[in-house]
């Protein structure tokens, strides 16, 4: 990227530090972005569990605390990447189940915590692993097998996995709360840009004005308590819920762990690592910044390994890089580390606020949909944006996205179609050879926790039901397979764009062997 492109791209870069106020401000844009998503799993999660409605508030509370957390770490000792850190759906799948077979087999007394301890378990243990692939370099190592006609749909398919979300197609959608929400996003955003303020707050400036309409709306009677645009949040909310809230380790009692849920969740934490790559591509990016080098693939990856055993501790349901973030970077051309770190602050204060919690649990709907049309919009966008270094004129590239983005899409569609693990470990009985082959592992003591039927089951569930893993690994497959130059795939244009391995310090390097970035 040209230092042109990168003028008009980027307000604030990387490593610039706007004044604390203003970034205050922008941070706190940032983790609004997010919100829908930071709430919505410990929501799933507790009506999952049947967690008393009373514990739901420092249950929401963990996630945030957890997330400002790992924002810092990775921010400081990551892949300082201005990336937040939050509660990832990749993990949902397997926590579910977990939840559900521990229900199932602990019906009695206080079933909830039960299966809560057993999810935190499973979600250290795996963690664990992920910290071992990580800092032993073994994801950086795809790095050589990446091009962009591998990343392009990858980073696609992180804005497409939420078309369907509930969010934007819900069947009694508020379609002019969502169209106002969106069209005060565009408008700061796209057509009063050359105003400082709107061009650096247009998501919050958007949430704001969207939110003081649906609240007078609900306030006259305009909208019922019925209603999605209906905002829930008054004095008797207050009143109700904790001014503070008591969030520490174990907070729940000591996990517990059990093999098979290890199994399963390892599952989702290697569509989280996928979804991450994606994501570390597409940050960079946005931010003007190289394509991320192999170490610092390494130190990010490990650094998420390490705040989801953090996640694990806390009781909240793991972290991961969020999405939702990069494209208010795209919107707004703030990047910048500090910001983020700043917000992270913010919201871990927030966080031990009940009555933080219940305001933004009572932003309506309709308005988070708005935000993600904007957001994930964008991120399609600029996954798309990667072609531009292929040869598009390509038979074998055009293929290749098509394929990846259309099975991306539909695959996870199926899924969810479909009767969950039940329904695929039927599949893999029945098949004749196949068949024969998982029912023998699974008959075979600890073998069978890793490669039964239940175990492979899960692992396809969850991977399959992951847009951008299911696109990412047939495009990286294919590109692999089909014969191509790297001029004809994008290698060569876009290595000359790329990082080195000694531009990125680690956080061992910068502070005790006190180095400073080699850029020649």
């Amino acid at each position: 990227m040209s230092d042109v492109e990168r003028e008009k791209l980027v307000k604030y870069g990387i490593d610039d530090k706007p004044p604390v106020v203003t970034s205050a401000f922008l941070g706190i844009q940032h983790y609004l972005t997010m919100v829908g998503a930071n709430i919505a799993v410990p929501l799933i999660l507790a009506e999952a569990l049947g967690m008393p409605q009373e514990l739901w508030p420092q249950f929401i509370g963990t996630f945030f605390v957890v997330s400002g957390i790992a924002t810092l770490a990775q921010t400081t000792f990551g892949n300082r990447y201005p990336i937040v850190q939050g509660a990832p759906f990749s993990l949902l799948a397997p926590a579910l189940a977990v939840i559900a077979v521990v229900q199932a087999t602990n019906p009695a007394g206080e079933a909830w915590q039960v299966a809560l301890l057993q999810l935190q378990g499973a979600i250290i243990v795996a963690a664990i692993v992920q910290v071992v692939i990580g800092y032993l370099g073994l994801v950086g190592k795809l790095k050589q097998y990446l091009s962009p006609v591998v990343i392009a749909p990858t980073i696609a398919l992180i804005g497409l996995s939420l078309f369907d979300a509930p969010d934007i197609t819900t069947a009694n959608q508020d379609w002019w709360l969502l169209g106002l929400t969106l069209a005060l996003i565009v408008l700061f955003s796209q057509y009063l840009d050359t105003n400082r303020l709107f061009k650096l707050f247009p998501v919050l400036l958007g949430i704001v004005g969207a939110y003081v309409i649906a609240f007078l709306f609900s306030t006259v009677g305009i909208y019922s308590p019925d209603a999605p645009g209906y905002v829930d949040f008054g004095a008797q909310t207050l009143n109700e819920t904790p001014a503070l809230l008591p969030i520490t380790p174990f907070q729940w009692g000591i996990p517990e762990i059990t093999a098979a849920f290890v199994i399963g969740m390892l599952a989702g934490v290697a569509a989280s690592i996928v979804e991450s790559l994606g994501d570390y591509y597409a940050v960079a990016r946005l931010s003007g910044a190289a394509a991320p080098s192999e170490k610092r693939i390494n130190h990010g990856i490990g650094m998420e390994g390490i705040m989801n055993v953090f996640s694990g501790v806390m009781g909240s349901g793991g972290s991961t890089s969020y999405s939702e973030n990069i494209g208010a970077i795209g919107l707004t051309g703030v990047a910048s580390r500090y910001v983020v770190q700043i917000g992270a602050v913010v919201m871990l204060i927030f966080g031990f606020s009940g009555w933080f919690g219940a305001l933004v649990a009572s932003i309506p709907s309709p308005i988070i949909g708005g935000l993600y049309i904007a957001m994930f919009g964008q991120i399609i966008a600029v996954g798309l944006a990667n072609l531009k270094y292929v040869e598009l004129d390509s038979q074998r590239n055009l293929f290749i996205v098509g394929i990846s983005m259309f099975a991306g899409m539909a695959i996870p569609a199926y899924m969810g179609n479909i009767d969950g693990v039940d329904a695929i470990a039927a599949g893999l009985t029945d098949a004749a050879v196949l068949g024969t082959i998982v029912l023998t592992l699974d008959a075979i003591p600890y073998v069978g926790l890793l490669l039964g039927v239940d175990a492979i089951a899960t692992t396809i569930l969850v991977i399959g039901s992951t847009g951008m893993a299911v696109g990412g690994l047939i495009a990286l497959f294919l590109d692999n397979t089909i014969s191509g130059t790297d001029k004809e795939r994008g290698l060569i244009a876009w290595e000359a764009t790329a990082e080195s391995n000694e531009e990125f310090l680690s956080a061992y390097d910068r502070f005790i062997r006190k180095k400073t970035p080699n850029t020649d």
